[in-house]
């Protein structure tokens, strides 16, 4: 069965979820007569109201009007980069690419399942930090450090397991989906939490474009130059990038 038989059982699992999404969780705080999380008892809030449009229509209206801003581009060109440094890069080819350096598939996979226990710590951290620092400045430090441990990926790989490389594995792994809460955070602020949720449809929509175009571009560079090295550095490039334009986002 190999890939075949996994990818049945997520799907089953995925089916599975949906009758206990529909039995278990509401469509509002106030659908089931709770405030939401954070809000202040003393003020009355405003019954939420619904679009005057039908949804397709105002998803492209929150389009057109987020296109004019630019924190709109600033967080499409993070999560795009994003993309192409977790699900395009890391969790595509570094099996891959260890087996290059001589390390068995199975021991590269384990390595790779780490990242995605670690993943959850970081993100649930990262939800912490977002509560009580700006959200801009963390996403500069995440994809700051992100940038500065791919440039040594390289060098990590072996035959073996080296504690440089479970440094990698856990600091990859804490990064990996940390940049989420921040940039909610930040389409929170920029686009009032009416349209938020629409503006990170699109925005998640350029993470898994960059994900894609790293997957390609990414496998291109290993089959013509024999190595994933130029790959590591680009995408360490592209991150340093993008923690330089959150420095334009205006506060």
């Amino acid at each position: 069965p190999g890939w075949r038989a996994a990818a049945l059982a997520t799907s089953l699992v995925a089916a599975a979820i949906i009758p206990l999404l529909a039995l278990f969780f509401a469509v509002s705080p106030r659908s089931i007569g709770r405030r939401p999380f954070g809000e202040d008892p003393a003020r009355a809030a405003p019954e939420p109201q619904r679009p005057g449009v039908p949804a397709g229509r105002l998803v492209l209206a929150v389009l057109r009007d987020s296109l004019r801003s630019r924190a709109f581009w600033i967080l499409v060109f993070t999560f795009w980069v994003c993309g192409w440094s977790t699900n395009g890069l890391i969790q595509t080819h570094f099996i891959p690419a260890a087996h290059d350096h001589g390390m068995p598939p199975t021991t590269a996979a384990g390595l790779l399942a780490l990242i995605g226990v670690f993943g959850v710590i970081g993100t649930v951290a990262s939800g912490w930090l977002t509560d009580r620092f700006n959200p801009a400045v963390l996403l500069v430090v995440y994809y700051a450090l992100r940038g500065l441990s791919l440039v040594f990926v390289n060098t990590l790989l072996g035959p073996a397991i080296e504690p440089s490389l479970w440094i990698f594995i856990v600091f990859y792994g804490l990064d990996w989906v940390a940049t989420v809460p921040p940039t909610a955070a930040l389409r929170r602020l920029h686009f009032g939490i009416e349209r938020a949720g629409f503006v990170f449809g699109w925005v998640f929509a350029s993470l898994m474009v960059g994900a894609g175009v790293s997957a390609a571009a990414a496998g291109w560079i290993r089959e013509s130059t024999g190595s994933y090295q130029p790959a590591w550095i680009s995408a360490a490039v592209l991150c340093g990038l993008a923690a330089l334009s959150l420095l334009w986002v205006r506060k």
